[in-house]
């Protein structure tokens, strides 16, 4: 007895170092205070919710360097990291910012001198003349390729081999623009991106709950594969509208800074690209952006930032500016009744869970059945359900063995860490690398019929979310799952 409670106590200690880490370090005030009513703060959360297809994880808002907003709707939680997709290549452009305050690097540096064993047998004048400033603003004259990253357990090399029209002149947004430049500053630092900002920023930004997706051959993957909590978004946020200055100390150069949040590039539909950052509105806003919704909106004339973390098929970033900006004073305002609305409000949101009921018949006959499945893109092998009051035990056993024990809570969300990974919509090699576990999943569930069960899986420290319908017939299961926003529906079957 007493070497179990030891054990429990170790496993608790350690799950609290998981995830219990880096909140509430920025100060907290409210909005009036800071020059911002209420009610536009209510009208902006507002707006983000009612946004189809969107799924909203966690939204900061900050002003003067204080957090004046933050919610994160049940089951997120604050402590929960998250990962960035393209958000990830506003910190490779800090990076290359730091390389080039040191002296390592210079924008006008020729990219094809940096990788000479990587180069084809014929170089031609347009690789030979594309430079780092031109990787930095998408115009490196490569068409994109989706599927070099998934071909491929090296990148550099059959990416230098394509076709390289004029540089700098046609903007085409492509992550590997960003992977070129990680694999720059790992050149000339001898580390890699993640450990070079771990050294020149991080550690004074205290962001230590942080990790980040390596490719196969040792790079940091730069332009996605960040996971990082909310609050320390807000921090590089507000890095970057204090122009670089962290406690009174010039982490990175003013100068820099002003390259990444400028215009250097039209993306051909109007909008504004800077250093891997892109225009948020048109009074001098930039924003950190990536794939599903996740932004870091950095607004200088408003001395405000915003992050919004979601997951989300149609996100509109413009929101933020047009919602806030015109509300915002210089001094600070009476607290009026819109203060108890908003904080109202900022309670009041959370999941949905799954209708349907608590219990059914057909919940006994389960208990000492095992499905094995069909293929599937989950490599789901196995599944089990057990069925105790108000709460189910799901085990699923993948194809590698692994194992998650996941309990789904009625008409509440229950939470689980497991060590299997989440679904992940990246298309590249040894996804995942460099990124640990534990994940964690919360889920509920609901009979809809008396053989259908609804599920619902939320991986609240990823993005994913799966929408499970199982429907039983004697010794069969036949599985449909929705995932996020994605139209297709894979549908599988299982036998006892």
């Amino acid at each position: 007895m007493k070497n179990h409670f030891l054990l429990s106590l170790l496993i608790c200690l350690l799950l609290g170092n998981t995830i219990l880490a880096q909140v509430n370090e920025l100060p907290r005030s409210t909005p009036e205070r800071e020059g911002v009513p209420s009610y536009a703060v209510s009208a902006l959360l507002d707006s983000l919710f009612a946004i189809p297809q969107t799924d909203i994880h966690s939204v900061m808002v900050l002003r003067h360097g204080k957090v004046i907003a933050e919610v994160y709707p049940e089951p997120f939680k604050a402590e929960y990291q998250h990962t960035q997709y393209s958000c990830s290549k506003t910190f490779v452009s800090a990076a290359v910012g730091l390389a080039v305050d040191a002296n390592l690097l210079r924008v006008t540096d020729r990219v094809a001198t940096f990788f000479p064993d990587k180069l084809p047998t014929e170089v031609t004048p347009e690789l030979a003349s594309m430079t780092i400033h031109d990787l930095l603003i998408m115009a490196s004259g490569i068409d994109p390729d989706g599927n070099l990253r998934a071909e491929n357990t090296y990148w550099l090399k059959p990416l230098l081999a394509k076709t390289v029209q004029t540089p700098g002149k046609l903007f085409k947004y492509d992550s590997l623009c960003t992977y070129m430049l990680s694999a720059i500053v790992q050149q000339v630092t001898g580390k890699t991106v993640f450990a070079y900002l771990q050294e020149k920023l991080f550690k004074d930004l205290h962001i230590e709950k942080v990790s980040w997706e390596e490719s196969p051959e040792g790079i940091t993957t730069g332009g996605w594969g960040l996971f990082i909590q909310p609050e320390s978004l807000a921090k590089m946020g507000q890095l970057l509208l204090q122009k670089g200055r962290w406690n009174g100390k010039q982490l990175l150069s003013e100068a820099w800074v002003n390259q990444m949040m400028q215009t250097h590039i039209d993306t051909g539909d109007g909008r504004g690209y800077g250093y891997q950052m892109w225009e948020a509105s048109k009074d001098g806003a930039y924003r950190a952006d990536g794939r599903f919704g996740q932004y870091i909106v950095v607004m200088p004339k408003q001395d405000m930032v915003v992050v919004i973390t979601q997951c989300s098929n149609a996100p509109n970033p413009w929101i933020v500016s047009q919602v806030l900006a015109p509300a915002v004073q210089d001094e600070a305002l009476m607290v009026d009744k819109g203060y108890q609305v908003l904080q109202k409000q900022l309670q009041r949101y959370s999941y949905p869970t799954v209708s349907g009921k608590a219990k059914s018949k057909l919940a006994k006959l389960l208990a000492n059945k095992t499905f094995k499945f069909s293929d599937n893109q989950f490599g789901w092998k196995d599944i089990s359900i057990l069925h105790d009051d108000k709460q189910l035990t799901i085990v699923i056993t993948d194809q590698q063995g692994i194992c998650s024990e996941l309990s789904a809570g009625y008409k509440h969300w229950i939470t689980t860490w497991t060590p299997a990974r989440p679904p992940y919509s990246m298309n590249a090699q040894q996804k995942f690398k460099g990124i640990e576990g534990p994940f964690a999943v919360a889920a509920c569930y609901g009979w809809t019929s008396s053989n259908t069960l609804h599920l619902n899986f939320q991986y609240v420290n990823w993005i994913s979310a799966l929408d499970l319908t199982l429907t039983f017939q004697g010794d069969t299961v036949q599985i449909m799952v929705h995932k996020n926003y994605e139209p297709d529906v894979p549908q599988f079957n299982g036998t006892a």
